[in-house]
């Protein structure tokens, strides 16, 4: 969801981060009793429009080093929509320019291998075998997940209890054997909330029970919610099964580095503090009026004070 904060919002978010400053000498964050424990990780569509597979752009490849040497960010996440390939030897070299660059690779956020609430089985298997692959690369990359999306539901799900119900129902089944295949290579499964049912945090969490392993969750994204859903709440429901998550940003005030469509200090509270999530923190960059590096560094900044 694209929610603006509104002016009263904006108003008191900014007051609170004066008066922080005025105790921690951080100007745009209120004061915290103590440092938060997290690291900042960079989403790989954070750069859709720099790297890709299309001329001019530069390549996957080079998203190591863009993201350590020049937006200060030692942890990305991969989109396998954004790879110029999949076989031994272009990963081998994707693997080798992290570490020349020291940088990690945290997961593959896949997209385009097929839906695991497909209505016909033919179409659910052939998804389970397209997402294995992916956790293959993942695993040789060495990441701790792979972010699927939960696709195949019919149109009116929203207002066909017995049609979602069906949806839920089917998709148990590829989404279980995807994430047992994951935990033979020690990875997660991990669901974003990435519109359709999956922004709807009460189907996505039936669904995560439904499927009950340990290694199957939720990757909250800040955003990506409809209007009728509140990010707050969606998040903090979706949060107890979470083992990523993506800060989701789209512009940033020139004077105080707030971002002006999601109260941040808001959800790290939420995130950190009341749930305790110490994990990575993913920026996402969607903006417009900013170029992607300088939307990417506010949000790093933006974080790195939230953090303390």
């Amino acid at each position: 969801m694209r929610r603006e904060i509104t002016r009263r919002e904006f108003i008191h978010a900014t007051g609170a981060a004066v008066a922080g400053a005025a105790v921690a000498g951080t100007f745009g964050v209120p004061a915290m009793a103590a440092k938060r424990t997290y690291d900042i990780s960079l989403a790989g569509w954070s750069l859709h429009r720099m790297i890709g597979r299309n001329e001019g752009q530069r390549n996957m490849l080079d998203m190591p080093q863009v993201s350590s040497e020049d937006l200060g960010v030692n942890a990305i996440e991969l989109v396998n929509q954004m790879m110029s390939g999949k076989d031994k030897k272009y990963i081998d070299k994707l693997a080798a320019n992290a570490s020349k660059y020291d940088t990690k690779i945290l997961l593959i956020m896949i997209d385009g291998a097929g839906a695991a609430g497909a209505r016909s089985q033919s179409a659910r298997d052939a998804a389970v075998k397209n997402h294995c692959e992916w956790i293959d690369i993942a695993a040789d990359l060495g990441c701790h997940s792979v972010r699927m999306n939960w696709a195949g539901q019919p149109k009116d799900f929203l207002t066909n209890a017995p049609a979602r119900e069906e949806l839920i129902a089917r998709s148990v089944g590829a989404f279980r054997d995807i994430t047992e295949y994951g935990d033979k290579k020690n990875l997660n499964v991990i669901i974003e909330n990435h519109w359709g049912p999956s922004s709807y945090p009460e189907y996505l969490i039936d669904l995560i029970k439904r499927v009950d392993h340990p290694r199957f969750g939720t990757l909250p994204d800040f955003g990506n919610f409809p209007e009728e859903v509140d990010n707050y709440d969606a998040v903090d429901r979706m949060m107890p099964y979470a083992k990523a998550v993506s800060a989701k940003c789209y512009d940033f005030d020139d004077d105080t580095g707030l971002e002006t469509k999601l109260d941040y200090d808001r959800l790290i509270t939420n995130v950190v503090d009341k749930h305790g999530y110490h994990g990575f923190i993913g920026i996402e960059y969607e903006g417009n009026r900013m170029s992607e590096p300088d939307g990417i560094v506010a949000c790093r900044k933006l974080l790195e004070k939230l953090r303390g």
